[in-house]
């Protein structure tokens, strides 16, 4: 089963192709909204041409973290968006307000949980590719695969 498994790891990619997958899987596993993070990655790979099971591995690594940083998301999209806090969402107000705004103002804070994310994402997929790129030449069997860039 190990076999298997690298040989899925490395399936004709690069030591920076594959620290570029493992980077956009687990920068879109933390994504601040729950369900989306498998999707997506299976979308990216299919676009880019990336190791399937390598953006998915490194998608369901990062699902501690996608749960940890949904408040961070939260209050930094708020931040960058200089909204106030939702009062729509106190737990006081949830009774007395109509599902529909409930609904607006989930969404918003969704968005702005998502923008702080994407502001993130991008230095991290940066980092996370330049750090990991070393680290996996230094892997036998990740650095003699064909290249299939």
């Amino acid at each position: 089963m190990r076999q298997k498994a690298e040989s899925w790891l490395r399936q004709g990619i690069s030591p920076q192709r594959l620290a570029l997958t493992l980077a956009l899987g687990f920068a879109i596993g933390c994504i601040p909204v729950i369900g989306i993070p498998t999707a997506l990655c299976l979308l990216v790979a299919l676009g880019l041409r990336l190791n399937m099971p390598a953006i998915q591995a490194a998608n369901y690594a990062a699902m501690p973290f996608q749960i940890a940083l949904i408040f961070p998301f939260v209050r930094l999209g708020g931040w960058l968006f200089s909204s106030s806090v939702h009062p729509v969402l106190n737990a006081s107000m949830l009774g007395h307000q109509s599902a529909s705004r409930l609904i607006w103002a989930s969404g918003s804070l969704a968005g702005e949980a998502l923008a702080a994310w994407l502001v993130t994402a991008v230095p991290m997929v940066l980092l996370l590719t330049l750090v990991l790129t070393p680290l996996l030449r230094k892997v036998p069997q990740v650095a003699t695969a064909e290249s299939g860039d």
